[in-house]
């Protein structure tokens, strides 16, 4: 093995660097290993059948797939309870299989992102067992404890994200233990710093096995207020059906105490240390609604903390307008000036967009229309790019009956919030069989007969569909360093355009999309000249200094002058 000290391209395992920022810019796909292939015959996706249709996502031409929790669980929130941070559950395979995948990613030219859920364990860890037998353990601080109130209730006013009070009692302890999400998830102690390097320690295992970097989940939970003061309620100016819907209990709190505490910016800087010795990465899930963009540009600025994050902004409500897309993204400029953003329309957590933005466009080719003009403002932002499973084929949301429910939080609060079981259905490889190629046995969760049409074996015979367009598309943003890394300029245009000026070492690129529903056009500034647009890609045309737009169209082309 060559040295790294005489060698610094090289990782701490002696893996060559060949761009130690291949992440900014990145095309990432998200894979639901549950959801992606079955190849035991018992319903549920593993790791082998990651393996096996890893040759389809290299085919789109991303940079990286992020892998969803695969760790030992007692699954009661699907792998986001992690009982062992060291292992791979039975139900998806062996450490051989996830090694096998890593080879075989690598070989294709795919980085390998897998999650970490740190912010809690499950309740089977071994810590927490240690943790819950008593005050003076070992680890009885691996945790957040506290007393009850004179008259037995919880320490504060927290709520849980899947419903109900975020504090639990604990008989033998005599005290309360803080669970943000399901009972079954307590928090761990970042105040601790045991806590802080037991997790890193984790981290580093995954990292000496070849992966790239994580996906963080719920990176903005990490640390509480250690005083554990009530949390305030939601300032009227912060309300909103779409971000804080007022049907869940939780968005009537301000969430200042119980996370997006300024502890975490120094933790953020330890884990940074750790990647930086691998030539790893990591993208933050950041969990807040309301201030999310403000968090993102705080967790990636200054170089020494996450290299990217995403919120939620666009993962949520209808199709999105041109001023709340430049709205978003010079909120995270300001935010972050020098920062970096992983921008996401869909993934296993929201409805899908293909949902959300063409529902009811079932007119020839209007939906694919709706579809590709999303990916191309998509591909067309800075920032990193997340795709999820299924995306590339146009796959809706599926509408889930009540007895085949099983997301915690779904069936916690349903009817009148949306289960996360309808992004999550399997993958359809085949349409000539009822599981979609995904399975011989019955699915974790019924495939709906919608999505045997857009099967990827009926995509591949089609060169104009959704599948055949994401491969034109990717390449054509690989093919070009203004998209991938280069700077952003909004430009001036009618209401429904959203025009955008890319620039990167010398080469400049126009991008230019009508999101309205009649034709528009868009002038050229004084002075611009553009070759013709990108082949194979959107039906907008050059007429002179004019780009003349059909509804829903688009325009991308390299600036001559």
């Amino acid at each position: 093995m060559l040295d790294q000290a005489q060698h610094p391209q090289l990782s701490a395992t002696g893996q060559l660097l060949r761009d130690p920022d291949w992440w900014r810019g990145a095309v990432i796909y998200q894979i639901y290993p549950r959801s992606f292939q079955d190849t035991t015959g018992n319903g549920v996706g593993d790791l082998p059948g990651i393996t096996r249709r890893l040759d389809h996502v290299a085919s789109l031409g991303v940079d990286a797939v992020w892998l969803s929790p695969f760790f030992t669980s007692p699954m009661k929130d699907f792998g986001y309870d992690v009982a062992n941070y060291r292992d791979v559950d039975p139900i998806f395979g062996t450490l051989a299989d996830f090694d096998a995948l890593v080879e075989r990613a690598h070989d294709l030219g795919l980085k390998v992102i897998i999650d970490q859920v740190i912010s809690h364990s499950s309740d089977r860890h071994p810590w927490f067992e240690e943790s819950r037998q008593s005050r003076d353990n070992p680890k009885a601080d691996w945790y957040v404890w506290a007393d009850p109130k004179e008259d037995g209730t919880p320490p504060n006013n927290w709520l849980s994200v899947f419903s109900g009070p975020a504090w639990r009692w604990n008989s033998r302890r005599r005290q309360y233990y803080l669970h943000n999400f399901l009972i079954e998830q307590p928090d761990l102690n970042f105040h601790n710093p045991d806590v802080r390097a037991a997790l890193l320690s984790e981290m580093r295992f995954w990292l000496e096995r070849g992966v790239d970097g994580f996906r963080l989940d719920t990176a903005n939970f990490y640390f509480h207020d250690a005083e554990l003061r009530d949390n305030p309620p939601l300032p009227e100016a912060m309300r909103s059906e779409i971000y804080a819907p007022r049907s869940d209990a939780y968005n009537f709190q301000h969430h200042v105490h119980d996370r997006n505490r300024p502890d975490n910016l120094a933790f953020l800087k330890e884990m940074r240390s750790v990647l930086d010795e691998y030539g790893a990465v990591a993208v933050g899930e950041v969990g807040e609604r309301s201030t999310g963009i403000e968090l993102m540009g705080e967790y990636t600025s200054g170089g020494d903390k996450l290299q990217m994050c995403y919120a939620f902004e666009f993962l949520s409500g209808g199709i999105l307008a041109p001023r709340t897309i430049r709205n978003v993204v010079q909120r995270f400029e300001t935010a972050g000036p020098d920062g970096w953003a992983c921008w996401a329309f869909s993934n296993h957590d929201v409805v899908r967009h293909a949902t959300r933005w063409a529902e009811g466009r079932e007119g020839p080719g209007e939906r694919d229309t709706i579809l590709k003009l999303a990916a191309g403002v998509l591909m067309s932002l800075r920032g990193s790019v997340c795709l999820y499973q299924g995306e590339e084929l146009g796959l809706g949301e599926a509408e889930i009956p009540r007895d085949r429910m099983v997301d915690p939080s779904g069936i916690a609060l349903w009817p009148e919030v949306k289960t996360r079981d309808g992004c999550r259905t399997p993958m359809v490889w085949t349409g000539d069989d009822r599981n979609g190629g995904f399975s011989d046995a019955e699915p974790w969760l019924p495939i709906p007969d919608e999505h045997l049409a857009l099967a990827v074996s009926s995509a591949e015979e089609d060169p104009d569909s959704l599948l055949a367009f994401y491969r034109r598309l990717i390449a054509y943003r690989k093919a070009s360093p203004s998209l991938v890394k280069g700077r952003l300029t909004f430009l001036d245009a009618e209401p429904s355009i959203l025009a955008m000026l890319r620039e990167a070492d010398g080469e400049a690129t126009l991008c230019v999309f009508n999101l309205g529903e009649e034709p528009a056009r868009f002038e050229l500034p004084e002075g611009m000249s553009v070759a013709g647009a990108a082949p194979g890609l959107f039906g907008g045309r050059l007429d002179g200094d004019t780009i003349r737009l059909a509804a829903h169209d688009g325009f991308i082309a390299r600036i001559t002058r």
